[in-house]
């Protein structure tokens, strides 16, 4: 288990997606650890389109790269935004607020951390995570929490308070950490995370369309543990009809038709 984490009650790799994961007490795993499913994906960055991917970037570019608008809003965001690396006693401390506000905006079924789980969860984290903070007159309204694993970072956790969005603080942080970890020391690649299935996001198309970052194609596997896969297998040729009740159960139920959906598009 070492490999994988819990996530919203599903086992998730722990490791990059281009490196290859052990899946052979995976069925063991998912009874142990009573937990609905296992996800992962294999074929890293595919030549072809299909219907899971992780949105990535892996090429340095400079400020003058970038299109003349991007380059005026990140000029915008710098001048009004200070990002910088921060502590995780200062993210545990100042983050709860943007995270708060951002979490309110969003269309899910998930609910919010408590201050007190926020701060949990930041203080268990391993010691290979970094931390950025974004700050408006030293206020901080904004954060990310990144995973590094030698040369490959993960953009994991981003959070931006909704009141000072007008200050552009996303082009202000994404244009510093892409700068930081693919200019200055060579990564790899930075990632910022797979396909949204539990709710809708911009982030992704906002990254694509602005800081050039791109689809890295895959595919996606999953293994249920039976009480959950037979719950699938019952709903699943009533799923035109739950999407009109998309509340409560009922849309984690969809969420988990759409996701397995997805999988059967790789049934070649």
């Amino acid at each position: 288990m070492k490999n994988w984490r819990i996530y919203n009650g599903a086992l998730i790799p722990l490791t990059p997606p281009h490196l290859e994961v052990v899946t052979s007490d995976i069925k063991l795993n998912i009874l142990d650890e009573n937990v609905f499913f296992a996800r992962w994906t294999t074929n890293f960055d595919i030549q072809k389109e299909t219907e899971f991917w992780y949105v990535i970037n892996d090429t340095p570019v400079d400020i003058e790269g970038y299109s003349k608008n991007t380059r005026s809003k990140i000029r915008r965001g710098l001048n009004k935004c200070s990002v910088k690396k921060i502590s995780r006693e200062e993210l545990m401390k100042k983050g709860f607020d943007s995270y708060r506000m951002a979490f309110l905006s969003y269309n899910t079924y998930i609910n919010a951390k408590t201050k007190s789980l926020f701060v949990e969860e930041i203080n268990l984290l391993s010691n290979n995570w970094e931390f950025w903070g974004i700050f408006h007159e030293d206020k901080m309204i904004g954060y990310s929490q990144n995973k590094i694993i030698k040369d490959y970072c993960e953009y994991s956790t981003i959070k931006f308070h909704p009141k000072y969005l007008k200050y552009y603080p996303s082009y202000a942080l994404f244009y510093t950490m892409n700068k930081y970890y693919l200019n200055s020391n060579n990564f790899k690649y930075v990632n910022d995370g797979a396909r949204s299935i539990s709710h809708e996001t911009n982030i992704q198309e906002f990254l694509i369309q602005k800081f050039k970052f791109r689809k890295a194609y895959c595919e996606l596997h999953l293994v249920y543990s039976r009480r959950i896969k037979l719950l699938i297998m019952m709903m699943l040729p009533f799923r035109s009809v739950l999407k009109f009740f998309n509340l409560g159960v009922i849309k984690k139920l969809n969420i988990l038709l759409k996701q397995e959906l997805i999988r059967k598009s790789f049934n070649y």
